[in-house]
């Protein structure tokens, strides 16, 4: 390795630039997934961010990655992330290594298979350093559901950093991985972004395949990249994205690789003649922390000093998007959680008393196995289905998701993206929100675009108190690339401003709090 930059430092650095260093021969794959690993070693006993690490199996990936850039030299160029490592939230089916979607109901499973955009990684020879905690089946808004631990916020360890894609934000926020694969079904992968001060994307529904990732609500379950940095982000996005075939919820016309978000990230600039529209409904209100609001206003100030116009823009069923989501989310996660009945595969509970019949296995096995967020989903999901109730709710609840969709839809006439804050708080305290329905309340700004299946980014706008706050940019189903284009430009003006990346300005993870 070439003494230029030492193996602590090139952790720190992005993952663009950890793979200029793997092209440049100044490191091997080994060598610096080795150096993650000793990072996860160090820190992550008081971070919890990963429920399992396979270091053996880790750097056997690094070393199948080095070959395959030895190979790229000699005329069979390697994906530019090749060699790079990636923590994988525990929600994804990975062959060999345990994957149980942080519920006890599939502690010790290890699945035959890999999810799609596993395949996908291991395909581009990017080293998997482990599997990142979740709330339960990820149900949760702050990683404080999982059967196994909770995940700390590595920007005030008493603090949550989301969910419930935590532990993947919190590995990307504690420089154990430079990239980490979420999922987003109200704001899972952009939410705890937000918080981090990190990068996380929600892509178009059924651009990256929902094969072998552990379903909650398949209607609104999106797996998608997250990083440091917008270009990470792309990079990443453009190794999972693609048309499956094992997934009928694929878009047939979606491409293999993203190539075109990858240039939109490194576009420069320059926004002359895009329009912004600020969504009303989401700008303020009871709830918002004013630092929150300050640090949205002032990187809109930074949009339109890059050329872009900014305008105000109503989406007017807005305020019933919660209300319906926290009807259809349920009900499908009720539908997929019925497969877990104690009889095929993962936990099995026989009565400690009476007969031991498929009923009451069923029983003891759900009893015992789920948590008590996935038990009160289930519940308000079957209810919610059950005969009498299904049109009153569940129906009804879709017919606002169409409103919304259409609200969406003459927005674009207006703008070619929307903003607005990513969450209305920054983290907060362990058991600070024991209230379910506070918590539910704190995805407003995050579900509308699960609804209408477009694509969301967040990515850091400033602190509040100390502490990360969010800028969320959404666009038009199948234009992620503008994401990239709008986050490039408002990153690289924020990083200016600032002298640096936000998280240069958190708290450092001692070795000694393991």
């Amino acid at each position: 390795m070439s003494e230029a930059r030492s193996l602590p430092a090139l952790i720190r650095a992005t993952a663009a630039e950890q793979a200029e260093a793997l092209a440049r021969g100044e490191v091997s794959s080994r060598e610096l997934t080795g150096a993650h690993l000793e990072r996860i070693s160090a820190v992550d006993g008081a971070v919890g961010a990963f429920l399992d690490v396979d270091a053996d199996k880790a750097l056997a990936d690094a070393d199948a990655a080095d070959a395959a850039r030895a190979a790229g030299r000699a005329g069979e160029p390697p994906h530019e992330l090749t060699g790079v490592p990636v923590a994988v939230k525990d929600l994804f089916a990975t062959r060999g290594q345990v994957t149980t979607a942080a519920s006890r109901i599939l502690q010790g499973w290890v699945p035959p298979y890999d999810a799609t955009a596993v395949t996908a990684l291991r395909e581009a020879h990017l080293p998997i350093l482990g599997k990142t905690n979740l709330d339960e089946f990820a149900m949760g808004g702050s990683t404080e559901h999982s059967a196994f631990k909770r995940t700390a916020n590595p920007w005030d360890l008493g603090r949550i950093p989301g969910g419930s894609s935590g532990g993947s934000a919190a590995a990307v926020g504690a420089y154990e991985a430079p990239l980490a694969l979420g999922t987003d079904t109200g704001g899972s992968i952009r939410q705890p972004a937000a918080v981090t001060g990190t990068v996380g994307v929600k892509p178009t529904y059924g651009t990256v395949s929902r094969f072998g990732v552990i379903a909650m609500a398949s209607s609104l379950d999106t797996p998608g990249p997250m990083a440091r940095t917008v270009l990470d982000t792309a990079l990443l996005h453009d190794v999972i994205g693609a048309h499956d075939p094992l997934d009928s919820t694929s878009l047939a016309d979606a491409p293999r690789g993203m190539a075109a978000i990858v240039r939109a990230a490194r576009a420069g600039r320059d926004l002359t003649g895009l329009r912004v529209g600020v969504i009303s409904e989401l700008d303020g209100g009871e709830g918002y922390d004013p630092g929150v609001l300050d640090s949205f206003h002032a990187a809109l100030a930074l949009l339109e000093a890059a050329g872009a116009s900014v305008e105000t823009v109503g989406l007017p069923h807005l305020e019933y998007a919660l209300d319906a989501y926290y009807l259809i989310m349920p009900a499908e996660a009720s539908s997929n959680l019925a497969r877990y009945d104690g009889m095929r595969y993962g936990l099995r509970v026989e009565p400690a008393n009476g007969p031991v019949t498929a009923e009451t296995v069923m029983a003891a096995t759900r009893g015992a196995g789920f948590g008590d967020e996935a038990k009160r989903r289930i519940i308000l999901g079957t209810h919610v289905l059950s005969a009498g109730y299904y049109d009153a709710y569940y129906g009804s609840a879709q017919k606002v998701r169409t409103l919304v969709q259409r609200d969406f839809a003459a927005a674009w006439e207006r703008a070619d993206v929307l903003v607005s804050p990513t969450t209305p708080v920054t983290a907060y305290r362990f058991g600070e929100k024991d209230d379910p329905l506070a918590m539910y309340k704190l995805d407003v700004t995050t579900i509308p675009a699960n609804l209408a299946g477009i694509p969301g980014m967040s990515l850091p706008s400033g602190l509040s108190g100390g502490l990360p706050v969010g800028f969320q940019i959404l666009a038009p189903q199948r234009a992620d690339d503008r994401l990239y284009r709008v986050g490039g430009v408002l990153e690289a003006a924020l990083e200016e401003t600032w002298g640096g990346h936000l998280l240069a300005r958190a708290p450092e993870l001692e070795e000694e709090q393991r």
